[in-house]
């Protein structure tokens, strides 16, 4: 008959405990794979004599630190790899053809689009979005109510946000 270690009685004791602790500590979906890392720790570490549940309380702690820590350098890392390249070399972030063919036909539709629904509202649309003149501001400049120019505006979004249902396209609608 084995005697059990002190700190392997005491992880054993303590087992529930250790679970929720290192799930409050945010690792909740690693949790469980922590706390077989400890385990293990716990069977490797020499027999001390008498350990307080303090001492064992550090270890998950320390434990899930280094984990944090881990998955931070990973992510840095990967993040790095997607700018920077593999191995020195450059990533191409263009477009390939079908791409760059799919979003020039879609700006030609827009801007037919655009046409349709007239100058004036053309003129206002494309003055709050691409310069980023005010609704007042053009409302001054186009001698209208502000109440007309959400009008003209109010048209252009509907329709756009029409062209962009048949297009099937993610354009940016908001600002």
């Amino acid at each position: 008959m084995s005697v059990e270690a002190p700190l392997t009685k005491l992880f054993v004791d303590n087992r529930a405990m250790i679970l929720r602790y290192l799930r409050a500590l945010g690792g909740d979906d690693r949790a469980d794979d922590l706390l077989q890392d400890l385990w293990l720790k716990v069977q490797r570490a020499p027999n001390v004599g008498q350990v307080s549940r303090a001492y064992l309380m550090k270890m998950p702690h320390n434990l899930a630190l280094d984990d944090m820590r881990s998955n931070l350098r990973r992510g840095q890392r990967d993040r790095s790899w997607q700018v920077d390249g593999a191995d020195g070399f450059e990533i191409d972030q263009s477009p390939n053809a079908e791409q760059i063919l799919m979003s020039r036909e879609s700006l030609r539709i827009m801007e037919e689009l655009l046409r349709s629904l007239g100058p004036r509202t053309e003129r206002i649309i494309r003055r709050h979005r691409i310069d980023d003149v005010s609704q007042k501001q053009l409302a001054a400049e186009e001698g209208l109510s502000l109440s007309a120019v959400e009008k003209h505006l109010q048209k252009a979004y509907r329709a756009i946000a029409s062209a962009q249902v048949e297009l099937d396209a993610p354009w940016e609608l908001s600002r």
